[in-house]
């Protein structure tokens, strides 16, 4: 079990839910959203990195296997309507399964708890966005009953090769996925607070579209490096500076050992 984090800062005007105990009790006090939202969680290296393509299980790499980074995931997992993910994260979790209690066991019960409190089923859903071109349709996830987010063009090949319990919805023309007809379709579907889980390309593409409200970003001690395989940073696929200035505002920082918890609202400038 992890220490209780540090709150060294807090915006007093925050939303606060009623958590359970122990939850509450880890985290340093409550955690609410403004509904609906669409929220995105990342662990980044100290010197920028959040994603190594090739390297299994990259997250926990990243982030130093910290236990406190993944009650954050669970934490937020527990708080959501659905996981939003690209095909790139699927491909490079061939057994992600993007369940609450997977990511921090010890805690498994409280988070069913704040689950039932409020009126959430079991586990969230997972949605994937994919154009079609790297999709891997194998994927156990969606045997359990994912959504599909493509394009029209995608749509009868991806539907094809996916299981009966998988929901695939056309959103949008085109070669690419429109993210904000994405967001309309999950909303339709009635799940209010969506939380992306990655990759960075689409994470990229919720900011240039001015779809992403909070950033929870936790800053791991550890140096990734780079040579000559790709490293991801936070935001890629877009370019957003100097055209386009989009600026967090601190609302919540928080310590665990040496890892740093930021909580950011965003808006576009």
């Amino acid at each position: 079990m992890i220490a209780p984090f540090s709150v060294l800062a807090e915006d007093d005007d925050l939303p606060r839910w009623d958590l359970p105990e122990q939850i509450a009790r880890l985290y340093g006090g409550s955690l609410g959203l403004d509904e609906p939202c669409v929220i995105a969680n990342f662990v980044e290296s100290l010197d920028g990195i959040v994603s190594v393509p090739d390297l299994p299980r990259s997250h926990a790499a990243l982030g130093d296997d910290s236990e406190a980074d993944r009650f954050v995931l669970a934490l937020l997992r527990a708080c959501a309507d659905v996981i939003l993910v690209g095909s790139g994260t699927l491909l490079a979790s061939p057994k992600g399964t993007w369940r609450v209690d997977r990511a921090y066991p010890d805690a498994a019960e409280a988070f069913a708890e704040l689950r039932s409190r409020r009126g959430l089923p079991e586990q969230p859903c997972v949605a994937v966005v994919t154009a079609g071109g790297s999709f891997d349709a194998t994927h156990p996830v969606l045997g359990a009953g994912a959504v599909v987010l493509t394009t029209e063009s995608a749509a009868t090949d991806v539907e094809a090769s996916v299981p009966d319990a998988t929901e695939v919805v056309a959103v949008s023309d085109g070669e690419a996925v429109d993210l904000t007809a994405a967001v309309a379709a999950l909303r339709e579907r009635g799940y209010s607070v969506i939380l992306s889980e990655g990759g960075p390309n689409l994470f990229g593409g919720l900011v240039a579209s001015q779809l992403v409200d909070e950033l929870f970003l936790t800053f791991s001690p550890v140096l990734a490096g780079r040579a000559v395989a790709p490293r991801l940073g936070l935001v890629e696929g877009v370019e957003l500076l100097p055209e386009t200035r989009v600026a967090g505002r601190l609302r919540s920082v928080r310590a665990n050992g040496s890892h740093l918890f930021l909580r950011y609202a965003l808006s576009p400038m």
